[in-house]
């Protein structure tokens, strides 16, 4: 019996619900199987209109979109690898729950594999590991290595949380455009120039909001001083804090995470510093930064919604790998930067 006189039968039986696929919906709803797809992975890169089409088809068909079920009945793996890098700091952790949640939400276990160091020697060696046996591969962790060193796997379904990288399937955040809107918030509120205290100079992040936070200043004529360079702690926030609490001619500072802003507030606050009268402060990442004192303006990094979507990005292409055989190009999303004000940068 042909594929073609099974579908038919299905159409006309009890099964045909139950057993309806992709193509089937594509079909009744006059869209493609990859549009389909993106319906079923709630991806937002389909017009209100179409998704509502494939929604009333999908259940028309009684269509149960689970890529791990047919996976599971094709023999193919039902998990994703996760290749992962500093597992203790609080954003990596927010995403990595996130891509569990998705996963799991999708029928997918995670296998997380750790890239203790982050140089590409050790995150090339732990892909290799991590993609035995895997429907995919998450990459988390690309923060100190040079892109360029990097070995991808090929002809697997992968996506990389690095908005730098175009080329493959990815999902990132705006970094150099959150500077800039820090930048230009201290800026409009009074300030000469702003004093920034980075993350570290190895840090591919660290040198996006490095960059953000020059680009800003020179478009609007202003000073640009050395950037000051830290650890992401909250110890080099208090070690820096004290540096530039002593001079007068700093009245406002965009530190690039929460954890050193918490060091920074606090070596302002013994110094007699007052914020923000004296100086301003804005931070990054808007991890729990409301309770700190004074609550702190930071710029809010979505990690969940990075989790999302590199899950829904990579069934999507675990599903057309399974489909066509293929994988689909690649397609990158770059999360934009919401700026949180509250009472560290105005009075």
């Amino acid at each position: 019996m042909t594929e073609h006189q099974t579908t038919g039968s299905r159409r006309g039986g009890k099964g045909w619900a139950q057993r309806a696929t992709a193509k089937d919906v594509a079909a009744l709803a006059g869209v493609s199987p990859q549009t389909v797809s993106r319906v079923a992975n709630d991806l937002d890169n389909v017009l209100p209109q179409t998704r509502n089409r494939v929604l009333d088809a999908m259940k028309r068909l009684g269509y149960a979109p689970n890529a791990a079920a047919r996976s599971l009945r094709a023999g193919r793996s039902t998990t994703i690898g996760l290749v992962a890098h500093h597992l203790s700091r609080t954003g990596e952790a927010n995403i990595i729950e996130a891509v569990c949640t998705t996963a799991r939400a999708h029928g997918y276990d995670i296998a997380l594999a750790n890239a203790p160091s982050g140089s590409a020697d050790d995150l090339n060696r732990t892909m290799v590991r991590a993609r035995q046996g895997v429907a995919g591969l998450v990459v988390l962790g690309l923060e100190t290595a040079e892109v360029g060193d990097l070995r991808f796997p090929v002809n697997l379904p992968l996506v990389i949380a690095d908005s730098r990288l175009l080329s493959l399937p990815s999902v990132g955040f705006d970094q150099a455009g959150g500077a800039r809107l820090a930048v230009g918030h201290l800026l409009d509120g009074g300030a000469r120039t702003v004093t920034m205290i980075a993350g570290p100079a190895t840090s591919i992040q660290s040198q996006q909001r490095v960059t953000g936070w020059r680009e800003a200043l020179q478009s609007a004529g202003r000073a640009t001083p050395e950037p000051l360079w830290g650890d992401w702690s909250p110890a080099s926030g208090y070690r820096l804090g004290q540096m530039i609490a002593d001079d007068s001619h700093v009245h406002a500072v965009f530190v690039a995470n929460d954890e050193m802003a918490s060091g920074v507030l606090r070596a302002l606050h013994e110094a007699g510093r007052n914020i923000p009268r004296d100086v301003a402060v804005v931070g990054f990442d808007d991890i729990s930064a409301e309770y700190l004192w004074p609550p702190l303006s930071s710029i809010h990094q979505d990690f969940r919604a990075i989790g999302h979507g590199l899950v829904s990005t990579l069934v999507e292409q675990i599903e057309q790998h399974a489909d066509a055989g293929v994988l689909s190009p690649s397609r990158s999303t770059v999360i934009a930067p919401k700026l949180v004000v509250r009472a560290s940068s105005t009075a």
